[in-house]
């Protein structure tokens, strides 16, 4: 069996300088006795959850960045929507000018330009809200848009219109 060292004394035979106390924290900037020179203090740059660095932000700054990026994407596709809306044929109005997308008569793609644009195929006379077909479009131009010579219709949901046009 072993004795405790006495009351003040270092169990391991070194004896801390005269007037200092061996259980007190070192000083700032001053390496601790047995650390030897040329290793860095830790500071403002250590790694994250090591003792010393600066503190991580709050996981509540984390959700509001989260929301911010959020709420721009959100604002980028409605505005984008809303920009691609403005060539809609849905948005045309009579006195516009709109130019077709393709040659398939079936589904021609119109896009609405400006009327002095080199793009520019047909003029809108008139706009009739409602489902139309065949015969009942071109009867419907007759009535609403005189010097028609096109009949144009699309349907999408409850969105369905005409479109009486004449050459641009």
């Amino acid at each position: 069996m072993t004795t405790p060292p006495p009351q003040g004394q270092n169990p391991y035979g070194q004896q801390p300088p005269q007037g200092q106390n061996p259980y007190s924290q070192p000083q700032q900037g001053v390496p601790p006795q047995g650390q030897p020179q040329g290793f860095p203090q830790q500071g403002p740059y250590a790694a994250p959850g090591m003792p010393g660095a600066a503190p991580e932000p709050p996981a509540k700054n984390k959700k509001n960045i989260l929301r911010v990026v959020g709420l721009v994407i959100a604002l980028a596709v409605i505005g984008g929507g809303w920009w691609a809306s403005q060539s809609d044929p849905a948005a045309a109005k009579a006195g516009d000018c709109v130019e077709r997308g393709n040659d398939d008569d079936n589904n021609p793609e119109l896009k609405i330009v400006e009327c002095d644009s080199d793009t520019a195929e047909y003029k809108v006379l008139a706009k009739i809200e409602g489902k139309f077909i065949g015969m009942t479009a071109q009867s419907k131009c007759e009535d609403q848009a005189e010097g028609f010579k096109y009949a144009y219709t699309q349907t999408q949901g409850s969105d369905s219109f005409l479109l009486c046009l004449d050459d641009a």
